[in-house]
């Protein structure tokens, strides 16, 4: 029974991430660190991962955890970015695992679910702050490069990405909902700025 969930988990993974046999460039966050067999869990999320508010919990969550090991060079990289210190369960001061660092890697499957990274890159933190949120639809606008949602003109481009575009004739693309339920029944209104087509009139 155990082998045959670690076959499934196996091409689970092989399914989702595809055929990494070659040098592959991925971003995520460095989560944990096992000094004993020299390998990161790493959190591959979109942009690095949805922080908004910056706090530990938001970058760990949600997004997937992959295991790989390093070459001594990367190793050494990514050993910077771990827990400086174990630390007792009643110790005043226990850093959380990790520095939870947004990073480049290049890794490369030697074999099955055996994932070797050759060389890692720190990249500049993309997360909020507590009260300078910045969510991941923020991050694809220029309008909130270094700035967060409470500044007027990344809220103004947000709220246009929920905003119809026109069509040649000047009318609206009719996007009638937000989501839609068992039945075929839609419903709009669920996500902020919901474009006014949405609203029921």
């Amino acid at each position: 029974m155990a082998s045959t969930a670690l076959a499934i988990e196996a091409f689970q993974e092989r399914f989702e991430w595809g055929d990494m046999s070659k040098p592959t460039t991925i971003q995520g966050r460095v989560i944990v660190l096992d000094p004993y067999d020299e390998a990161v869990w790493i959190n591959v999320s979109v942009f690095g991962g949805p922080a908004e508010s910056g706090l530990f919990w938001q970058k760990v969550h949600p997004g997937k955890n992959l295991k790989f090991y390093a070459e001594k060079g990367a190793w050494e990289e990514l050993k910077k970015m771990g827990r400086p210190h174990a630390g007792p369960a009643a110790a005043k001061d226990v850093p959380p695992g990790s520095t939870t660092d947004l990073i480049e890697f290049v890794a490369t499957e030697t074999e099955q679910n055996h994932r070797v990274i050759s060389s890692v890159k720190k990249l500049p933190e993309v997360s909020g702050s507590m009260g300078k949120p910045l969510s991941i639809s923020s991050l694809r606008l220029k309008e909130c490069a270094g700035k967060n949602e409470f500044d007027s003109a990344c809220a103004g481009a947000k709220q246009g990405l929920n905003t119809s575009p026109k069509s040649p004739d000047g009318g609206a693309v009719a996007m009638q909902y937000d989501v839609m339920i068992p039945g075929g029944k839609t419903v709009g209104g669920l996500i902020p700025w919901t474009a006014q087509y949405n609203l029921a009139h």
